[in-house]
């Protein structure tokens, strides 16, 4: 694949296209074989599938080939005035060989999204979906050969040792996304050969509702945040929200609208709805029953908390005020409990924020100007959204990605495009202009003459050169 990467071949506009309109077509011939490999692989219904997953890929790839042109051509840099005669521009060039490992929750988006950047920015790539979404993974090594240049992209699949393995080998950026644990791991391998990385990790996700008072106001914010926990691939999500912050005052008012609003979405008896995914596998679904397993967690469920464990599916659970020393407050949740605490008043959701470690997001419902401009100066996070909660990750002209412990790097449109490439500083010198005190020997002219010239003070340069400018003594020897 290096072999093939300095051939130039992946360079040209020609291959570019001719990649991403594979992918293209990858998504529109195999839509119903991918809707049946996520139903296998996570029980998501075919409207959340297309929804987070194929329709989102259909879009970012159309917005890559129109913007194709604009994104490889060079970018004119501007010079100062003294630079007569020369001109710089940044242009940008492919890195060489990727790897990317893509997560099991979005095991078709996450792998694909990467890839396109990638392949716009002219790279070849190997993809290392993951184990845990055996269909999903299957159905990208098998089918997505007949799409694509198979001399630049490689599906390969395995578990934890083949990812080991590939982590000995050189590759000239790592894109990962996944748990902060692996995460570790792929930043330490990476070190070794000074790979640059991009993680995407997660985090604990907050969400800030204001006490607003149109019910109308309410009703949406809640339905979106329902929607962003429960309606995404079952809170098994690094963008999900993952607690959500509340006045005192208002917290019996929220809480009453959400088992209503859950119970329209979701059903009276969710299993049966089709409307919600289910948990990965059994040790995730052990994870989350622990939990809820302390006593002082379960004493605050307040809706839902049913599991079964043979279909691997957890009801929409809401819980109010957990104690915030219990994992299900201190680790990220990734599943369908959703914790609201309560607060005296909810600017005091900014110090709450801020104690705990940077998340990937932010979603914050509220018609307050003030409060917006408190979380904007005084949080730090991947992301702010107001009044929504995922719709960020569909955006193309914005960049997606983390902060701290939430993720290194970003993605996304142009984002993907920058972030599989080097942007490389080209300058144009003309020989017909030189300025002579750039070479020694060196004396007390030159130096005022670079004093002027760093300061762009052209005035006083042209003084000093007619010696109409007095030269101070240099006392260096």
């Amino acid at each position: 694949m290096r072999v093939y990467f300095r051939s130039g071949a992946t360079r040209e506009a020609s291959w570019r296209k001719q990649q991403l309109k594979g992918l293209l077509a990858f998504l529109k011939e195999n839509e119903g074989d991918i809707m049946k490999a996520l139903k296998q692989d996570l029980g998501k219904h075919y409207a959340e599938a297309y929804r987070d997953e194929v329709g989102t890929l259909i879009k970012s790839l159309n917005f890559a080939l129109q913007s194709l042109k604009r994104w490889m051509s060079p970018k004119k840099a501007e010079l100062p005035l003294m630079a007569l005669l020369s001109t710089a521009e940044v242009m940008p060039e492919p890195l060489g060989l990727i790897l990317v490992f893509s997560s099991w929750n979005f095991p078709i988006g996450l792998s694909l999204e990467p890839l396109i950047g990638a392949l716009a920015a002219g790279n070849t790539v190997v993809l290392k979906p993951s184990d845990l979404s055996p269909a999903c993974s299957s159905l990208l090594a098998n089918t997505l050969r007949s799409y694509l240049d198979n001399r630049a992209v490689k599906v390969i699949q395995g578990g934890a040792a083949v990812g080991e393995k590939l982590l000995q080998e050189r590759w000239d950026k790592i894109f990962f996304t996944g748990s902060t644990q692996v995460g570790r791991i792929v930043m330490s391998a990476a070190a070794k050969h000074l790979t640059p990385v991009i993680l995407e990790l997660g985090g604990k996700c907050p969400a800030v509702l204001d006490s607003l008072s149109w019910n109308w106001d309410r009703e949406a914010s809640i339905k979106r945040i329902l929607v962003g926990k429960f309606g995404t691939c079952a809170g098994q999500a690094c963008i999900t929200i993952d607690y959500v912050l509340v006045e005192k005052e208002s917290l019996s008012t929220v809480v009453e609208m959400m088992k209503e609003i859950t119970g329209k979405m979701f059903g009276e008896n969710p299993r049966e709805s089709n409307s919600i995914a289910r948990i990965v596998n059994k040790s995730h679904f052990l994870r989350l029953k622990n939990l809820v397993d302390d006593p002082a967690v379960k004493a605050s469920i307040v809706h839902g908390g049913k599991m079964d464990e043979d279909n691997l599916f957890i009801e929409p659970t809401i819980l109010v005020d957990p104690p915030l020393e219990s994992e299900i407050m201190t680790e990220e949740i990734f599943g369908p409990l959703l914790p609201i605490i309560s607060l005296e008043k909810i600017e005091e959701s900014m110090e709450f924020i801020k104690s705990r470690p940077k998340p990937l997001a932010i979603y914050v419902f509220t018609r307050s100007k003030t409060l917006e401009r408190r979380i904007l100066s005084e949080t730090s996070s991947g992301s702010v959204t107001f009044n929504d909660a995922i719709v960020q990750y569909a955006a193309d002209t914005i960049p997606f990605g983390g902060v701290g412990k939430s993720g290194i790097g970003r993605y996304h449109g142009n984002y993907s495009f920058e972030a599989f490439s080097h942007e490389k500083a080209v300058v144009r010198r003309s020989f017909f202009t030189d300025f002579w005190f750039r070479y020694p020997p060196w004396n007390d002219h030159k130096l005022q003459l670079f004093k002027t010239a760093y300061n762009f003070d052209y005035l006083g340069m042209l003084l000093v050169i007619l010696g109409l400018k007095r030269i101070k003594a240099s006392h260096m020897v």
